[in-house]
Parts: structure tokens; C-alpha cells; sequence
């Protein structure tokens, strides 16, 4: 016969929703830094490397660290690597003077993680795949992860944990999925990240993917690894939407653009205005494409 107590505690937690996977679930421990942290992936062919430098710091300030030559692969590689650092968003630079093993080329981001074997954990309980094992790297480890709806993004660990300052505006990483796979990624990434969905609008202006007149889905989520913009569509995407990965928060978006164009960047859609903000998209030298935004006034 089960005790009293027994049957009061369960009564108690069934009452609740606090199972014990639940329990586990919430008693585990958040695996992101911040998001100065967290990086835009971007390769660009060796000859593209040096422009790409100049016109990106040209536009949003900053510097990028010595250039080096590495293995950044558990095969063998050889790519140049440096970090760009601006007060909008940080910048993984690679160079590959080799073929580019599969499947790197397509992780989006890199997440500075706390532990290694505690965010692999993490977001195979969150309903990540791990697509590249951990392995070793000159100043630490990475691993490959894929949410649902085929989202790659890197998570990496480093031996002398960094010490960058903090942004001056927050970029957001901009996620395209399919309404099949929306609600999946979703979860999967706040579980993860244990952050929250600040909005979900189902009718957000169709402009703000290059087709006026329409509408689409669009979800914001917030957590310790910064911004992002989950953008539902059904695919039929105009050229350049989608190929973004990041949308960089400024304060003057004609100036930067200014700049930008300046430096040798093209402007492959023009300024408009939707949502709260104005915004174009931009493509740097070596073929990178960002969203550039700024917040309009109340």
C-alpha cells in the first residue's frame, strides 16, 4: 500500500506539471555566456578576405584580430581565421585555402557555450541533433548542432574563457523555416537557450521579405545568447531574402549605408520602412548578404 505521503507528493507534482523529466529539465543549468559571444559564420574566398575586412569595419567600426592560418576542422584544412569585433555584432571570418569539408560552410553561428559536454547534453534533450561530434581546435572545441526545419549553428568552448565587451546594439540571428518545422524549432531553441518568444505575429508585413501585399509569420525570441528573428515563409523567397543570416542594429541606417557603399558594399534592397524600423540589405565583398536596421523613433 503506498503512503499517504507518497501519494500527497505525487498528487501534488501530477497538479503542477512537474513530472520528474520536468523537474531535470528545469534544474539544468544555462550553457550560454552572452551575446558578444556569439558570432556570424562567414567564409569568403582567400582573395576576398583583406576587402571584406576593410568594407565591414568601414561600416560598423571596430577591428579584426591578427589573421592566422589553421585547422578549425576535425579533418584536415587550411583556412585563414579572424575575428571581427564592431560594436553591431562579431564576425567569424574564414578564408579556406582548401575544400571545405563537409558540412561546415553552412553553420550559421557560432554560440560560446560554458561547457562542452553540458550543451551537447543540452540540445540533444531540446531535440538538436549533434552533426559534427565535439572535437579539439587550436584554442578549444566546437561541435556542429541542426535544430528541426535544418537550421545548422556551431557551439564552441574555449581553454582561456574571453573576456569581450558588451555590444552597443544587439544583433539578431534571422532564421527562415518552413510553417511545417516552425513550432518545433521554436521549442527546441527556447528549451535550449531558455529564452522566451516576445512576440509571434502571424501577419507581419510581406514587404519585410520582398513580397508587398502579403503577409508571413514572424516570432522573436530573446535568451542569454542575444536576438532572433524566426521568419515563417513558404519559400518563395525573392533574391536576396534568405540569405541573411544576421540583421545588424544601427542608429543611423543612411549613414551606414553611406559608409557602407563607400567601402564597396552594394545595396541590394533600399531602404524601407516596416515593423518599427527601416532596413536594406547590403552584400559585402565575397558575396556575404546582411540585414542592416535601424529602430524608428516612437
Amino acid at each position: 500500500m503506498n503512503h499517504p505521503r507518497i501519494l500527497i507528493g505525487a498528487i501534488l507534482i501530477a497538479a503542477i506539471g512537474m513530472g520528474p523529466a520536468a523537474v531535470a529539465r528545469d534544474a539544468a543549468p544555462s550553457v550560454g555566456v552572452g551575446a558578444q559571444y556569439d558570432t556570424t559564420h562567414v567564409y569568403v574566398a582567400p582573395e576576398d578576405v583583406d576587402k571584406f575586412v576593410t568594407t565591414f569595419t568601414a561600416t560598423f567600426g571596430g577591428q579584426s584580430t591578427k589573421q592566422v592560418v589553421a585547422t578549425v576542422t576535425p579533418t584536415p584544412s587550411s583556412t585563414t581565421s579572424q575575428l571581427i569585433q564592431t560594436p553591431a555584432g562579431t564576425v567569424s571570418l574564414f578564408g579556406f585555402k582548401t575544400p571545405i569539408p563537409y558540412p561546415f560552410g553552412a553553420e550559421r553561428t557560432g554560440y560560446l557555450v560554458t561547457d562542452m559536454d553540458a550543451a551537447i547534453k543540452a540540445a540533444r534533450a531540446a531535440g538538436a541533433d549533434v552533426i559534427v561530434a565535439p572535437f579539439p581546435d587550436p584554442i578549444g572545441r566546437d561541435a556542429v548542432i541542426q535544430w528541426p526545419g535544418g537550421i545548422n549553428m556551431q557551439i564552441y568552448w574555449h581553454t582561456t574563457k574571453p573576456n569581450y565587451a558588451a555590444f552597443q546594439t544587439v544583433p539578431e540571428n534571422r532564421v527562415y523555416v518552413s510553417s511545417d518545422r516552425a513550432d518545433a524549432f521554436v521549442r527546441s531553441f527556447v528549451r535550449f537557450s531558455r529564452g522566451k518568444v516576445v512576440s509571434d505575429d502571424p501577419r507581419a508585413p510581406g514587404m519585410e521579405i520582398g513580397r508587398s501585399g502579403e503577409t508571413y509569420r514572424l516570432i522573436r525570441i530573446e535568451s542569454v545568447f542575444g536576438k532572433m528573428a524566426v521568419l515563417v515563409t513558404d519559400g518563395h523567397l525573392p533574391y536576396p531574402y534568405g540569405r541573411e543570416f544576421t540583421g545588424y542594429e544601427v542608429k543611423d541606417l543612411q549613414e551606414t549605408l553611406t559608409k557602407a557603399k563607400a567601402a564597396g558594399a552594394a545595396a541590394l534592397v533600399e531602404p524601407y520602412s516596416s515593423g518599427g524600423r527601416t532596413a536594406a540589405m547590403v552584400q559585402f565583398p565575397g558575396g556575404y548578404v546582411a540585414e542592416i536596421h535601424a529602430n524608428t523613433p516612437r
